[in-house]
């Protein structure tokens, strides 16, 4: 999975007007997500059939491995991503799964992740680990908010080139939920997104951890 920006964020309160959730075991570090694929390119044309493939097998097969190697998964989210490609200036869609996983401490997430991209041929597999928000090791958010399509997504990364170069692209689940995730010092231009996308700020979610692309 080529470097992108999704972003995963726990704290108490943030921005005005925006929700930022801390799962019960932040305090752990116990969780993490997993953002991978076994696709090796993307596409640029949104009716490719390979975009309407579910990845179920894929998610199986990836499940095994991240329990054989130490964590505890609880199912798989399926995702539609766009990701800009700095040397053609175009942003192409994805399909991925988010890996929901816990009992893992910072060493098994990247050793997990490290076996996802070398058996599925990825540049990288990005993971989030959920943190109190005044954890030193904090550094990314994620940011979550209803109503955006793949194709708004899209567009926007496209006509905005800028976004693109900086945040990478994002991803939206098949019921219209954004996830993008990104740096912290990236909050502004992730608020920015949510803005150019459509949807409305005051209901996004923000959670804070650490992230880290691993190949």
């Amino acid at each position: 999975m080529k470097t992108r920006s999704i972003a995963m964020v726990l704290g108490l309160t943030v921005a005005a007007g925006t929700a930022a959730v801390a799962p019960a075991d932040a305090a752990t570090g116990s969780r993490a997500e997993f953002f991978a694929t076994n696709e090796t390119s993307g596409s640029f044309d949104p009716n490719d059939p390979a975009l309407k493939t579910h990845l179920t097998a894929f998610a199986r097969q990836a499940e095994r491995i991240i329990r054989r190697n130490g964590g505890r998964t609880h199912g798989s989210t399926l995702l539609n991503g766009t990701f800009w490609y700095s040397s053609m200036q175009k942003a192409d869609y994805e399909r991925s799964r988010e890996f929901h996983v816990d009992g893992v401490t910072s060493t098994k997430i990247h050793n997990i992740a490290h076996v996802l991209a070398q058996t599925y041929h990825q540049q990288s597999v990005l993971t989030f680990q959920y943190l109190p928000r005044g954890s030193k090791r904090v550094n990314a958010v994620q940011v979550q908010v209803r109503g955006v399509s793949l194709q708004k997504l899209h567009d926007v990364i496209q006509s905005d080139p800028e976004l693109g170069e900086k945040l990478g692209g994002g991803s939206v689940t098949l019921g219209g939920r954004l996830i993008e995730l990104g740096a912290v010092s990236d909050l502004p231009l992730i608020k920015q997104l949510v803005a150019e996308v459509g949807a409305d700020w005051a209901e996004a979610k923000v959670t804070y951890g650490a992230w880290e692309f691993v190949g």
